[in-house]
């Protein structure tokens, strides 16, 4: 047995009903498909079908369950709503929602629009709070109890970050909504937890994030005290057991995986002081040439 071996017993997540937004690829991918060899009844959306209909059928050849994939704007609360009722019709309530959706990018301030900033805290911010807000209502008016949200926030939640401010703004409201509901809803049997994690490597978020050989010049791993990014299955039994009846204690917490990331570097993007302005003229092209 080893960091990468499935931490939780066989079935622990058995007919629990399991919404991950942003389900469809990296670390949402990777957290459902384990939610679903858990035996999880698992649905997961993002904003272009097709991409999450892939998804659903790889996870589904993987583990033998169905896997159901709605296409929703998490922006949208009319399109959350549709979401909601949706996966309602096929299953019921779901026991969990994880609001995994997110966007970001690295940028001086100064060179961000008002747009640019909307872009990223109306999915992240506004995303996560009409998820919570649309499944909460409906739980608590059918009083429907043990339900739970888990909220992927970040370290820079707390310490702020340089170059990535909009982000850090809108992961610091998700993380105060976190730890408001816990206490608010609590009363409702519904738990609402937070995970940070540290760098855990995807093809897409990475190369969004840090695209052309940036991400190889600045090395983050470098920034972490363990020499070494996270493997996704560590993220995996984390949050797996958060969610589950083994986690039924816990309430209101954040839990940090990052390898000590944060404590040796507060403000994950801080080093990149060192990029040079003809750089960043580069990346900002690389940015809007991926859009």
């Amino acid at each position: 047995m080893s960091h990468t071996s499935p931490m939780l017993p066989a079935d622990s997540l058995k007919d629990k009903v399991i919404l991950v937004t942003g389900g469809g690829s990296g670390l949402g991918k990777s957290m459902s498909t384990y939610f679903s060899q858990l035996g999880a009844k698992v649905a997961i959306s993002s904003r272009k079908q097709d991409r999450i209909d892939e998804a659903a059928k790889e996870i589904s050849d993987q583990t033998g369950n169905e896997v159901f994939a709605f296409a929703c704007d998490v922006r949208d609360y009319a399109q959350v709503e549709a979401l909601r009722d949706a996966i309602v019709e096929k299953w019921g309530n779901p026991d969990v929602v994880v609001n995994n959706a997110a966007g970001n990018f690295i940028s001086p301030t100064e060179r961000l629009s008002a747009n640019a900033f909307d872009a990223i805290i109306d999915i992240v911010l506004k995303g996560s709070k009409n998820v919570t807000l649309a499944f909460g209502k409906k739980w608590i008016a059918d009083k429907d109890t043990d339900k739970s949200f888990l909220n992927i926030v970040t370290t820079y939640a707390w310490t702020g970050s340089a170059y990535v401010v909009p982000s850090a703004m809108a992961k610091a409201g998700v993380l105060a909504m976190t730890r408001s509901l816990a206490v608010e809803w609590a009363k409702y049997g519904i738990r609402s937890n937070a995970v940070a994690p540290g760098p855990f490597p995807t093809k897409g978020a990475w190369d969004r994030l840090l695209p052309g050989n940036i991400s190889e010049k600045l090395n983050v791993v470098n920034q972490i005290p363990l020499r070494r990014s996270g493997e996704h299955q560590e993220l995996n039994n984390l949050v797996a057991y958060m969610i589950s009846p083994f986690g039924a204690y816990m309430n209101g917490e954040v839990v940090t995986l990052d390898g000590g990331e944060w404590l040796q570097d507060a403000g994950q993007m801080n080093f990149l002081d060192q990029v040079s302005d003809q750089e960043w003229d580069m990346l900002e092209a690389m940015i809007k040439s991926a859009k």
